[in-house]
């Protein structure tokens, strides 16, 4: 006899909106910010987000979306990372991953609420040597 079908995903579990940083860490090093040194984009343009390739991007969420954030350097020769994400805790709450087997980090969260208007938050990079992070100037929003 054949093994059964699983039950058809009624909507129910949505895959999870990744949000990926392309830093230019050279010229957010020489610049000490990362105000036009930073691309945004995200997985959930169908779902309304806008803003792609800004500092600025909008997120369309709802509750029960799980965030992905990940970055990648412009430069293949320079180290960047995620340091922390400032959100409301409220809303979601990122914290940091590690892929099985590697040092590669990426930063995850669930969002809580459904009755959320806009919310900013600001990402804080690991650039290089250097030992400080540097912080996001303009804020990507996470929109409900």
């Amino acid at each position: 006899m054949p093994p059964r079908a699983k039950p058809r995903d009624n909507g129910s579990s949505r895959p999870p909106i990744s949000i990926t940083a392309v830093v230019d860490a050279v010229g957010a090093l020489a610049a000490d910010s990362m105000h036009g040194h930073l691309y945004l984009y995200d997985t959930n343009k169908g779902g309304g987000s806008t803003g792609f390739g800004t500092e600025e991007l909008r997120t369309s969420v709802r509750r029960g979306d799980r965030l992905v954030w990940n970055v990648l350097a412009l430069e293949c020769e320079a180290y960047v990372g995620i340091a922390g994400i400032l959100i409301d805790a409220e809303v979601c709450e990122p914290e940091r991953r590690v892929y099985p087997g590697t040092d590669v980090a990426y930063w995850i969260a669930t969002v809580k609420k459904d009755e959320i208007d806009t919310v900013p938050y600001q990402i804080d990079f690991l650039l290089g040597t250097r030992a400080q992070p540097i912080r996001t100037t303009l804020s990507p929003i996470l929109v409900g």
